[in-house]
């Protein structure tokens, strides 16, 4: 499911900004899964997931991913994220960091 959820996702992003898929590769599991895209327009991303304490209350997703963006201002953004138990943790060079407590 995951799997076609992301091949529909790009294959309509490319067709709406004429991108062409340079690279695609998915790997998905029960309980794990893997995948990487590249196109034409610069943009990629890739991300790897495992279940975390199956068959028990506290079974969840823990993925460690990034992508990569043209923006209409012509720069290059990256993306490098964890999402867990713990939430979405961003990181990249043009996103605001939190001053220290």
């Amino acid at each position: 499911m995951k799997f076609l959820i992301v091949f529909v996702a790009l294959f309509a992003f490319a067709l709406a900004n004429d991108a062409q898929i340079l690279n695609y590769e998915s790997d998905v599991g029960p309980e794990k899964f893997d995948y990487n895209y590249e196109t034409s327009d610069g943009q990629a991303a890739s991300a790897k997931g495992e279940l975390r304490y199956p068959n028990t209350d506290h079974e969840s997703l823990a993925v460690q991913g990034s992508y990569r963006f043209v923006a209409d201002d012509g720069q290059t953004y990256e993306v490098k994220y964890v999402a867990d138990e713990n939430g979405f943790q961003p990181q990249g060079a043009h996103l605001p960091v939190a001053p220290v407590a």
